[in-house]
């Protein structure tokens, strides 16, 4: 494949003496701020695409079926994330139960759709993030499926700063968000990370059971990128700030791919880092089947395979000839000999 990893680590994006974005915050009183807006936030939540409208801080539930407090289902230092984020001590992933989304191929069902995990508070969620740093030594914060759940999170944020946290925040996403809580974020999130599904709004009703989707993607990605820019690393190869976008190559939908891959390099940068994903694995309801209401019952036999490596090669190849040359390839960052 084209690309050297040791482009990445030249100027513009290599930065030092990096200082996470929330420290500034919290500084200058935008994170308290910011919590407030929050919880104002969930009095009528329209924090996602779903606008329920329902008032969580009395606990009461929409389409994601989470109250005024967010479900954990695991924390730990996660080696099977992108290197540039999992390094050499891992990524500290926090792990939210419960989704807005409802993927008929979800690797992750058991979570996301069943209630599985603690309904944890803020100052809960924050020991969580200082363990991550203090005892297993994490080179980030990392939030994975966190789109319902923004103004726990900047809440948890707020009180973890507070005793200490000193690490970047990564914001793990389907990309079903909406901009007004992705705005909420501004200036406290440090890399986004958004898993760009589909590109058509009827694969997207077919297969996540939201319609708009492709139009609501296509907008929190533009807002995430004028946020934070294009993916910047220190001089040890971890990503420190900007986008990351994720595409899991589905069986047969290559050319959603390919329009994706061509959104990212006309309308948000050609020097957007990418990761073009091939571990998809038949699961869920693909296969089991379900009643649909206008389809009747369907096993998606369509997506009911793995993918071909053919498939995977052309999407990497097609992003590369269109000017993505920011790739992720797995390769393990070497441990510095001494670490600050």
């Amino acid at each position: 494949m084209p690309g050297e990893r040791n482009l990445y680590l030249a100027p513009p994006f290599l930065v030092s003496d990096y200082e996470p974005l929330a420290l500034k915050a919290y500084r200058s009183g935008l994170l308290k701020e910011r919590v407030e807006m929050a919880r104002e936030e969930l009095k009528a939540c329209n924090m996602c695409p779903r606008f329920c409208g329902v008032d969580r801080m009395q606990n009461k539930m929409g389409a994601c079926n989470t109250g005024r407090y967010a479900v954990v289902s695991s924390a730990f230092p996660h080696f099977g994330e992108e290197s540039v984020l999992q390094g050499w001590n891992g990524s500290g992933t926090i792990f939210f139960g419960l989704c807005n989304l409802r993927c008929v191929f979800c690797q992750n069902w058991d979570i996301s759709q069943k209630k599985q995990g603690w309904e944890l508070k803020p100052e809960e969620i924050a020991d969580l993030m200082l363990k991550l740093q203090n005892e297993t030594k994490c080179h980030n914060i990392n939030f994975v499926t966190p789109e319902h759940v923004v103004p726990q999170v900047i809440e948890a944020i707020y009180s973890a700063v507070e005793q200490g946290l000193n690490l970047p925040i990564v914001y793990n996403t389907s990309s079903y968000d909406s901009v007004k809580s992705l705005q909420l974020l501004d200036g406290i999130v440090d890399i986004y990370m958004p898993d760009f599904k589909f590109w058509t709004p009827e694969t997207s009703q077919r297969l996540c059971k939201a319609k708009d989707y492709p139009d609501v993607t296509k907008a929190v990605i533009k807002e995430m990128y004028r946020q934070v820019g294009d993916l910047v690393f220190d001089h040890n190869g971890l990503a420190k700030r900007g986008l990351l976008v994720r595409h899991l190559v589905m069986p047969g939908l290559v050319h959603e791919g390919k329009d994706i891959m061509q959104y990212l390099a006309d309308e948000i940068s050609k020097d957007t880092y990418i990761n073009i994903m091939e571990q998809y694995r038949p699961t869920f309801k693909v296969g089991k089947g379900e009643m649909r209401a206008r389809e009747g019952f369907t096993k998606y036999e369509d997506i009911d395979r793995p993918i071909h490596s053919k498939e995977y090669e052309e999407l990497q190849y097609f992003a590369y000839e269109i000017g993505l040359w920011r790739h992720e390839n797995y390769e393990p960052l070497d441990k510095p000999f001494f670490e600050l």
